[in-house]
């Protein structure tokens, strides 16, 4: 691919990758407020095809951003079903960034990817050594055996896999009723939990789950009965229904100070108002414990900084990502406090509300006043999350960044970013408030240092060159020494 960076296609190409890493990083290709899961899917087919023919290095190296988890298996399948487009060198390097990338996927999420590939015919050898050498790294292949049964039935096909040197695993697979009894535990435990409904409390929730429903036994009783074998995230999914309403007390067998950011920002939005005032102290101090956390090395670094919090009606989201874009500012929020130098942060929502532990997805979207109700503070970096939809009234915002860069802060004192967590799928991309202000698409607040970066690159002041070293830098960080010059 020619990234030549002295020339109008070496920019138009650098918007293209900017364009695609937005997308890749906030669509899903479900629901959002404004666009049907239907225009999301037909809007991220076209981007996927467009770039992977068009910048199959960078689509490959894409896999080294932050980009969400359903848009980095559509980039693998694209990869190695379209492999032939590939020179040897490009394999080798996509074959790196694939295998680097399966580990961070959740397992449902790869053995869904494999079961793709099976139905499109993709296997060729470096699919299978791909397949091959993700099933031998898996910790506990007996417990993937019982958890994710048809996904490793249909890799160990298509790749033509051995599982296992004493057959056990084989057999359980494809001949379960062949052995009177399994040596490995939980493999035995699966077989009895047929006949003996103690045995099924001894499988993972998920599965015991479903022997549960086959078996009509009470939803309560069998949420108590398996509390000590789930996950934190299973004992926070099942919370409401094994406590009671919005307003139960906080878990007790969960630490929430060690819950990813944004993960515990939409957990507790899923409180009630009353659990939240009640419980304020220990979830303020989770939330800034987590945000602390995510700011690692740049706490304190970033000097003043004013936020525009986006809490309108659209921030409620859709039945898919509910109160998804909610969550991102609120989480945001305690992430830029953390960023800030101490007692240098301001926060302003767009609801006028100074309670973050409060706020709820209400009203119009004055971007506007809010953005120059911020500036009036001089703050060193303004930092505005928002689905870009100023109507409060339209345009406003998008103006008064205009005249703020051209007419009062040609040099650029204030830093302004804005952040977009909703993809919008007519324009392919995120929504920007003003050309003169760069937009990054944000899924996970924790990822906010990076995009601030990586939204500089479109302002257009850095050049493409530096875009392409930023990627070859991300690449070589994820894959190790030798993944440099992947876009090059």
């Amino acid at each position: 691919m020619t990234t030549s960076t002295g020339t109008d296609a070496g920019l138009v190409a650098a918007e293209d990758v900017l364009l695609f890493v937005n997308a890749a990083i906030t669509a899903t290709g479900q629901r959002e407020f404004r666009s049907t899961a239907y225009q999301q899917q037909l809007s991220l087919d076209f981007l996927h095809e467009y770039v992977r023919v068009n910048y199959r290095r960078v689509y490959a190296a894409s896999l080294a951003l932050d980009i969400n988890d359903h848009n980095a298996a559509r980039i693998v399948r694209g990869l190695l079903e379209h492999a032939a487009d590939a020179s040897a060198g490009e394999k080798r390097t996509e074959g790196r960034l694939i295998a680097a990338r399966l580990e961070k996927l959740p397992p449902q999420r790869v053995y869904r990817l494999f079961r793709e590939l099976r139905v499109a015919k993709v296997n060729n050898r470096r699919t299978r050594a791909i397949m091959r050498d993700w099933l031998t790294a898996r910790p506990d292949p007996a417990h993937d055996a019982v958890k994710y049964r048809s996904g490793l039935k249909t890799a160990a096909r298509h790749a033509h896999l051995g599982l296992d040197g004493s057959g056990e695993l084989g057999d359980f697979l494809f001949r379960p009723r062949h052995r009177p009894g399994y040596r490995h535990q939980l493999l035995d435990a699966w077989r009895r939990a047929h006949y003996a409904q103690g045995a099924a409390e001894e499988l993972p929730f998920t599965v015991a789950e479903g022997f549960a429903a086959r078996r009509g036994v009470k939803r309560e009783v069998f949420l108590e009965r398996m509390a000590p074998r789930m996950t934190r995230l299973e004992r926070l999914r099942t919370l409401t229904q094994r406590t009671g309403a919005g307003d139960a007390p906080l878990p007790a067998d969960v630490d929430l100070t060690v819950m990813p950011l944004t993960r515990l920002a939409l957990f507790v939005l899923s409180l009630g108002f009353e659990a939240r005032r009640r419980h304020r102290e220990e979830l303020t101090r989770a939330l800034r414990t987590a945000a602390r956390r995510a700011a690692g090395p740049h706490a304190g670094s970033w000097g003043r900084v004013a936020a525009v919090l986006d809490d309108s009606y659209s921030s409620s989201g859709s039945g898919e990502k509910r109160r998804r874009p909610l969550a991102v500012a609120l989480a945001c929020h305690f992430l830029l406090e953390a960023l800030a130098a101490p007692g240098s942060y301001t926060a302003l929502w767009t609801s006028d509300r100074t309670d973050p532990l409060l706020v709820r997805p209400w009203g119009p979207t004055p971007l506007g006043f809010r953005v120059l109700d911020a500036l009036e503070h001089g703050p060193d970096r303004l930092v505005i999350v928002s689905d870009g939809w100023d109507n409060a009234p339209p345009g406003l915002a998008g103006e008064v960044l205009r005249v703020w860069r051209a007419r009062l802060d040609p040099d650029r004192r204030t830093a302004v970013v804005h952040v977009n967590p909703v993809y919008d799928a007519d324009a392919f991309d995120v929504r920007r408030l003003s050309p003169s202000v760069p937009t990054a698409g944000i899924r996970d607040a924790e990822d906010l240092p990076a995009l601030v970066e990586l939204a500089g690159f479109a302002e257009g002041r850095t050049g493409a060159a530096a875009l392409y070293a930023y990627l070859d830098r991300q690449v070589a960080r994820f894959v190790g020494d030798g993944g440099a010059g992947a876009t090059s």
